[in-house]
């Protein structure tokens, strides 16, 4: 049941995310210069930690977990960025698609060493 749920949250939430990158404009305000990376990051950062859980299902080996969840979230954040090079109104930049990858190498980053801690204990 459980692995259900993680995966189609996963899948809802990519849904999400290609949604949203196929508006022409977001309705987000300009706080601060380079904004739209921290967004990315954060966005990213919540796919990490959703297809962490969800891989957690099928792997054992730590290392394999994290590698797996950061490359499927880096390959959606470059296919997410191309997806965009053809919504008017928007552009695609290797910098998002880095923000992406490195919000995602964050969430599970802190997820293998919560779960490192939790084994040492």
């Amino acid at each position: 049941m459980i692995k259900t749920l993680d995966f189609t949250l996963l899948f809802i939430y990519c849904l999400l995310i290609y949604w949203l990158s196929d508006q022409p404009i977001l309705p987000v305000p300009s706080l601060f210069f380079q904004q739209d990376k921290i967004l990315h990051a954060g966005a990213y950062f919540i796919m990490g930690v959703l297809a962490w859980r969800s891989f957690n299902h099928l792997l054992n080996r730590p290392i394999i977990l994290a590698l797996l969840s950061v490359i499927f979230c880096s390959l959606y954040g470059i296919s997410d960025e191309w997806h965009q090079s053809f919504v008017e109104g928007r552009f695609s930049d290797i910098a998002d698609w880095s923000a992406d990858t490195s919000g995602s190498g964050l969430a599970v980053f802190l997820l293998n060493r919560l779960r490192w801690q939790q084994v040492s204990v």
